[in-house]
This record gives structure tokens, sequence and C-alpha cells, in this order.
């Protein structure tokens, strides 16, 4: 019982503490006051739970030590002996559902880790073998065999995310009821694109294209974004259909196979790109499958894409506060390789307009116990008090991130902080108390109740360790005082992750036209109007909730410290945050964003200026990119450089006038056609052929002094003459000339022969190079068929390891054409239908790529039929008349002949030997099999046969 005394006593003395720490204890001589006994009530309360969550902390194992918090919490609490701990905390909310939840596993993601994962019933949703990262959605009472495995070194639930898109805050029950099902938004893209394929209407253009004077700087300089690549990263691309048939979008944008994502803030984000640089091509990529998905896209956009300017919107809540984590090692990697690129700087305020919730600074011990194990609070007050918690305002705390990160470095902290949501009554409402020994990362988070609360607030534990430089944010969220209670503390610095990378643009937003059309909270100032139809000029504002900077950095991205003794307040290095101002609330076609707000808006706004930039003037260097941009924007809020619009406010004729921007011609060859000598239908070996060889200037300038290099690597093929010149070009036009090409007699029948056309000209963009090739020999008109006969085999559900399923063809030799069927018998849309090729409830989820024996893959479908079900005598075949890309649900069953997204020509080679069609799901929910195809293959007529 002594012990027991003595706990009481200690809790009696930690809860007086924190109501001195609070400034609400009266005079011992005054008359009791009642809120003065809910104030001891709530610290008493408070500081039971938390030692109920220190002893679950004290008490782990070394495996439920590489379990988060939640997961940990959800495991032990569904346990008999959770009872406890249930009782001693029982407003905690965890997140995680009673039966699968979707987790980040850290390691090695290995084949053998995939292995234990489909065994234990999870379901594969990315894997990143560059950044040893599996996201999964596994069985709940199967993830702690997972955080035992030795190739695993954490488990914790999907890392968010969020776009910079600027919504109202409605009230939650209503949000989650009007939020369209992917049904229903498939039925609303197939209506938009039917109507308008049948008639054109107005395009829309984007006001910022008028408030950055952009329209005005392609019409002066004549620059419109030819010979620039832009890729936007976002959440989807669903209505892109619908944006290419109504013109808003051309029809080549290039969507990384499988990565078109849902949603369409992307779609929105093209048709800016598109309104200000008209010719220049685009690309996509989603960022919301895992955070180690958006770097490896981020890659991929640059190294096999080839974009010259990448943009996104996208924050993921673990991104490093005080080093370059992943996303950002990504962004060095593609700037280092001499891309651009651009960020959205955030839209979760800033000091100046007082709509932050962002608080850092060094660790100030309180000397206040919360719990009864270990550690002391943060105080907030500093040298101005005591205060153990930051409060969140009551009209902005539904539904929030709240994230703390300290001054250690990624995978190496040995100083062990922790984090607690509680709310007036001292009720914890949630808890991140991850171990910190050395391999972990600085990093907690906890969650706001999704329709929010009253008298929330926060408070920073030092378990044990050194004091640290602290970084806490609630995003879209805001610290405010609470009457008499809780003083707000605020600071500077809101912007982080990869869109304070050193070579980024972080980009603020400023209003085009009509302000925002409701408060950030109640009682707020008026949010500020744009200019349109005029241009921005000293006298733009920036929006109330963008994001400030700067951002202290204080590790290098491979963990070790910029200033070797100091990771305080003073170590480090300040990156100046945000770099430039551009355009939001302006008008697109995408569904839902119609009037579209935020820094989402205004990072492809810069984005595409950038792309004049770089259209008018080939080679430049990424860093005179950056001194035009920044030189030349409007100076805003306040002189000079500022924290909240960087440099300011970018106009595209000022841009350009300061590059020298011009118009520059862009020839390229195009297909051929070829034709035999001898008068015959095909080109056999030892014939002669005309090539007749097309030069089109897609550029913006005149193509002076074209000539074309035709050259083949085939052996024995000559060609004669070797050049020839094609004179001026005006842009728009195509130019012609004819070469002969001799095709050695001992040629093999079958093998192309490949011509490559070097094409130089007058202009910063010479010389271009194109390939081509063209078959020798006759094609057999002998069809024969290859089909698959085994047992249906289902498609993971949004699991990008897919089904493949091999076909073996022999006795061809080399193939002179292919076409795939996805057979069946009874066609219907019917679920589980055993008559169709391919059963799918919705066939816009999947992809379909056929591999050939050499390696070389061609894809058939993607993201193609939007919510159509069932593939059933579908052929895909290369001279087909419609594309399958054309297909709307309401076609469905899906029938008939098309051409497959990509030509089946490019995987003609040798045929005999082992093919393979993949399908792989793409998205949540709806699931299906493959059940019948078939192959069906030409090869060559043998001379004399």
């Amino acid at each position: 019982m002594r012990a027991a005394v003595r706990l009481n006593r200690r809790f009696l003395a930690a809860s007086l503490g924190v109501l001195l720490s609070l400034g609400i204890v009266t005079p011992a001589a005054a008359a009791p006051d009642p809120a003065d006994k809910a104030a001891a009530d709530a610290a008493r309360t408070a500081a039971q739970q938390i030692s109920a969550l220190q002893e679950l902390k004290r008490s782990q194992t070394p495996t439920e030590s590489k379990l988060d918090t939640s997961l940990l919490v959800a495991k032990r609490g569904a346990e008999a002996a959770g009872r406890g701990l249930r009782a001693a905390v029982p407003a905690l909310q965890t997140g995680v559902p009673a039966d699968k939840v979707t987790v980040d596993i850290r390691g090695t993601a290995s084949g053998d880790l995939l292995d234990h994962l489909r065994k234990v019933g999870a379901g594969i949703r990315s894997v990143s073998e560059h950044y040893r990262s599996v996201r999964a959605e596994v069985p709940v009472n199967a993830v702690e065999g997972i955080a035992a495995r030795k190739d695993v070194t954490f488990v914790e639930p999907a890392v968010g995310a969020m776009t910079a898109r600027q919504l109202a805050a409605p009230n939650g029950k209503q949000a989650a009821k009007d939020k369209p099902s992917k049904e229903a938004k498939a039925k609303l893209v197939a209506e938009r694109t039917r109507a308008a394929l049948s008639v054109k209407a107005e395009p829309v253009v984007s006001e910022g294209d008028r408030a950055h004077n952009a329209d005005k700087a392609r019409q002066q300089f004549g620059v419109t974004g030819v010979g620039v690549k832009i890729c936007a990263l976002s959440d989807g691309v669903d209505a892109l259909r619908a944006s290419q048939a109504s013109g808003e979008l051309p029809a080549d944008v290039d969507v990384l196979l499988g990565e078109g994502g849902s949603g369409d803030e992307g779609t929105a984000m093209l048709e800016i790109i598109h309104d200000l640089v008209p010719n220049a091509r685009l690309g996509f990529a989603t960022a919301f499958r895992s955070d180690a998905s958006f770097a490896d896209n981020i890659r991929k956009l640059r190294f096999q894409a080839k974009c010259d300017i990448i943009v996104d919107d996208v924050v993921y809540f673990k991104e490093s506060v005080f080093q370059d984590w992943i996303i950002a090692q990504a962004v060095n990697d593609v700037t280092a390789a001499g891309a651009l690129y651009f960020s959205s700087a955030g839209n979760e305020g800033n000091v100046a307009d007082g709509t932050a919730a962002h608080w850092e600074g060094d660790f100030v011990d309180s000397g206040l116990p919360i719990g009864k194990w270990a550690g002391t609070a943060h105080n907030f007050a500093g040298t101005n008090g005591v205060q153990i918690y930051q409060p969140i305002s009551d009209a902005s705390s539904a539904d929030v991130p709240v994230l703390l990160n300290w001054s250690d470095p990624n995978g190496g902290s040995a100083n062990d902080y922790d984090l607690y949501l509680l709310d007036r009554g001292g009720n914890v409402i949630s808890a991140s108390q991850n171990f910190q020994s050395g391999a972990q990362d600085p990093y907690e988070r906890v969650q706001t109740p999704r329709f929010g609360g009253q008298g929330l607030r926060v408070a920073i534990v030092k378990f044990k360790g050194e004091n640290r430089y602290l970084s806490l944010s609630a995003l879209r969220g805001r610290f405010k005082d609470t009457a008499g209670v809780l003083t707000a503390y605020n600071t500077p610095g809101e912007i982080f992750g990869h869109a304070a990378a050193k070579d980024a643009f972080a980009v603020a937003a400023a209003p085009a036209a009509n302000p925002l059309p409701f408060d950030l909270e109640p009682g707020d100032p008026p949010n500020p109007k744009g200019p349109f139809p005029g241009s921005f000029g000293p006298t733009s504002k920036v929006e109330r909730f963008t994001s400030d900077g700067p951002r202290r950095i204080i590790y290098n991205a491979d963990g070790t410290p910029i200033t070797p003794g100091n990771v305080s307040s003073t170590g480090g290095v300040v990156r100046q945050k945000p770099e430039i101002t551009a355009a939001d609330g302006v008008s697109t076609t995408a569904p839902d964003f119609e009037t579209f707000f935020g820094t989402s808006a205004a990072a492809p706004h810069a984005a595409a200026i950038a792309g004049l930039v770089l259209s008018g003037n080939p080679g430049i260097t990424p860093a005179d990119v950056r001194e035009a941009l920044t030189t030349t924007s409007v100076d805003i809020e306040q002189r000079g450089f500022d924290n909240r619009a960087g440099s300011g406010i970018l106009l595209a004729d000022k841009v350009l006038a300061y590059t020298g921007a011009s118009p520059q011609p862009l020839a390229e060859a195009q297909a051929p056609t070829v034709r035999a000598n001898d008068g015959g239908a095909f080109i056999d070996p030892g014939d002669s052929a005309t090539v007749t060889l097309p030069v089109t200037n897609r550029g913006d300038g005149l193509a002076a002094s074209t000539s074309v290099v035709l050259s083949s690597p085939t052996a024995g093929v000559t060609i004669a003459p070797r050049s020839k010149f094609y004179g001026s070009i005006d842009k728009g036009q195509t130019a012609i000339n004819n070469f002969t090409v001799t095709v050695p007699t001992g040629h093999p029948l079958g093998v192309p022969v490949v011509l490559d056309a070097k094409v130089t000209f007058a202009g910063s963009q010479s010389p271009t190079t194109s390939r081509f090739s063209f078959k020798v020999g006759q094609p057999s008109t002998v069809v024969r068929d290859f089909a698959y006969t085994g047992a249906a085999l289902a498609i993971p559900d949004n699991d990008p390891t897919g089904v493949s399923v091999p076909v073996q063809v022999s006795g061809i030799g080399r193939a002179s054409r292919v076409t795939l069927s996805i057979d069946g018998t009874q066609c219907t849309t019917d679920v589980g239908a055993t008559t169709v090729g391919i059963d799918h409830t919705f066939v816009g989820d999947l992809v379909g790529t056929l591999r050939s024996p050499g390696g070389a893959t061609a894809t058939l479908f993607s993201g193609n039929g939007s919510s159509g079900d069932n593939l059933c005598k579908v052929v895909f075949d290369d001279n087909a008349a419609q594309s399958f890309g054309n297909l709307t649900s309401d076609q469905a069953p899906f029938t008939g002949t098309w051409r497959p997204t990509q030509t089946l020509d490019s995987v003609l080679a040798e045929a005999d030997g082992t093919w393979t069609l993949h399908v792989r799901d793409t998205a949540n929910r709806d699931t299906g099999s493959l059940r019948a195809f078939s192959l069906h293959v030409s090869g060559f007529v043998t001379p004399g046969s």
C-alpha cells in the first residue's frame, strides 16, 4: 500500500505542476473555483492515461518495438489482456481497422518478403526495391509476424499524404456522404467524354494565363513550349480522356504505365500547363501509391520519360523536416541530372496572416512529468513561464495530422520523444510513442478526430535522451489561444519535405481572379482578390493559407550533420523558401476543379512559365532559369525577399525578355514510306527500295538549312545518297525527299532493316534523331493460333505484381504479324462470368502487356473502359480502325477489334519461345480473373516454297 500512496502523491504533484504551468490555480485563501477542480481532474486523468501508455511502451518485446504505436495498441487491445489498456485509455483512437490495415513495411523488399505477405493474406499495393519499402493491406493479426522477420525494420500504418488544393472545411459527415463513389466518378467522366465528342464547347483557359502575361509573352516572343516536356505528379487523371476529347489536353499525354492514379487534380494541373505552353509535351504519374512509389515515379519521369520539368502538389506526412528524406532525395537526383523541379509550398498557413499551426525551437525542460514512468514535458512558453500544452483551434481541428520531428538523423535517432493529443478533460485521444534507440526515425504523428473536437491540445514528452531542436506542425490546423487558459505558440517555417529541397522551387499562391469564396476560420479577414482580366503587379497579395518559410536543415541527405556538434536552433543551414509565387483560383474543366484554389494550382503555372523559358532558350542552364525567374518576379508583400511570397510573383513576358527568348524551329523526321523498285509488293533480300522520308517542322520558327543524313546499323545495307538537303521549312510545314536503300542478298528473311534519320537545321534544337524500320520478306497469310488453356487465374486486387500467363509458340521462326485476342464463348457483363476471357468489375483498373520471347513488351490496354465489366472476344490488332483507348463504359461487355495502346509490331522478332501476357490491377475494390486468351502469329514465306 505504501507504493500506491507514493504513486498517488506523485500524480498529485504532477497534476499540481500541470495546473501551475497553465496558470489557473487560484490562491489557497480564495473560494474554491469549479474550473480549478475540472483542471485538476483533467491533469490527473492525463497523468494516469499517459502512465498506462508508458507502461505499454516499457513492456514491449523486441518485435513489438518494430511496430508503430497505433499498431501495437490495436494488437494489445484486441488481446484478452488488453481490456485493462482499453479501460485505462478509453478515448484513445488508433485509426486501425479491426480486420485489415494498410501498412508501410520498411526493410528489404525481396521476393521472399512478398511471398510471406501473400501467404498471410496480404494484398500488395506497391513495392520499391530502391527505397526498401513495401505497401500492403494486411490482416491485423499478421502484423506482428511481419515485424518479427529479420529483413523488416519497421511496420507502420500507411503514411498519409495530401495535395495542396484548398477546400472549404465542410462538416465531416456531409463530406463523407457527398464523396462520389468510384463508379459514380467513372460515369460522370464517361458522360463528359461523350458530350465533348459530340459538341465542341468553347475552350476553358486558366485566368493565370492572362494574369501572368503568358498570353502576351507567347504572342510577343513567338514561344509556345516546343521542344520541352513538362510532367506532373498528383493524385490522378481520371478525366484525361474527357479533357482530350474536348481539346483541353493533347492526345499524346505520356502517363507512366499503370500510374494514372485516381482523382483529377492531375488533370487540372495538366490543363493549366497546356493553357500556358500549348506545344509542350506532357506527362503524368500518380504520387499516391506510397511515399516510396512517389520517389520512384519522380525518378522515372526524368530518367525514363525524359521530362525536362517536373511539378507536383503533394506532401507526405513523414517527410523529414531537418533532412532530405527519400522524396527529397529523388528530387535531388533529377535536379542533379538537369531537370527543373517545382512543388507547391503548401496550404498550411503562415505566421504573418495568423493562419499557422507550426512551432519549432529547442526542447525546454518544463521539469514536469506527465506520466509516472519516465520523461518530462516540453515547455512551450520558454522563458515566459511554463506551458506544456499547445492548443489547437476548435474551428480547424477535424482530421488534422499533427507531426513531431526533432534534430536527429533519419534512421539514426537515439533520443526518444513522444507525442500526445488530449482533450480538455485530459483524455488521451491519440498517442505516438515509438522507441528511438539508435536506428529509428525522429518522427511521431498523432491525428485529431475525424469530426474535430473542443479544447484539443498536444504535449511533447522527452522519454529519454538529449535535448534536441523540435518541429511541431498541425497540417491545415491552427494553433490558437484558448481564452484565459492556453497561449498558442507559432513560428515561421511551415514549408518542409521535398518542397524544401535545395534546388526545388517551392511555389506560393496568389489569386488570379476572384477571392477564395469562404473564410478559413469564422471571423477571419477577407481573402485577397486577383487582377484578372489584368495582370499581377506590386499590389497583388498572397493567399492567406499559403505556407511560409524558411526551412532549417540540420543534416545532409546521408545523415551526417551539417554543423557537427551543433544540432540546435543555431545549427545547420537555412534554406530560403518559398522561391516564387504564382496564380491560383483559376478555371479548368476537370471534375471538382472547375475553380482551382491552392498552391496546387500555383505550382503548374510556375512550371509552365519555366517551360516557356526552356522553349525559347534551348540549352539554358537550370541556374540561369532560376536567376531569370527570381530576378524578374514582381516584388509583393514585404519589400525584397520574404518568407510568404519569396522573390515575388511571375510575369512571363518579363522572364522571356530577360532571357532573350526567341522562336525555335524543331524539324523532325516522320515515318517513311518504302516501295520496292522492282514493282513487287514486298521488299526481298537483294532488292533496292525507294524510301520517301518526310521532315516536319513542328517548332515555333523557320527551320533553315535543313538536311537529313540517313544511315542504317543493319549489316550490309547501303543508302544512296547518304544525305539530302531539304532547304528551309516553315513552322507547321513538311518537306519530302527520296533515298534509295539496297538490302544485301544474304539478308536473313524477316529481319527488319533499321533506318536512322539525323535531321540538322539552323537552331539550338538541332540535330534531332529518329529510328524507323521496314520488313524484309513476304509475310505469310497463314495464321497459327496459340491459346492459353489453363485454369482461370485471379488478378490480384490493386497489386503491382499482377498475374503473368505464359504461352508457348513454335514453328513460326521470325514473326511478320501478331495479334492477341481475349477470348470467350458468351459475352456478358455478369459479375464473375465464366464465359468471358477476362471477367472484371472495373476494366478501367487493368493494365495488360504482352512480352515476346526476346523480352520486348507492348502495352495492349491501360486504364481503358472505365467502370465497364468484362472483356470477351476482343482482338488487339495494329490495323484496327479504332483505338481501345476510345472505349466508354456503356460499351461493356467489351468486344470487337481494336488498336492496342502500343503497336504489336514493336514485339515482332523471333516468335518461337515463351510469350507472356501480364495483367495488373491498379486500384482498390474491383476484382476479376484472366480466363482465356490466344496469340495469332504469322511468319514469312520461304522463297521457292
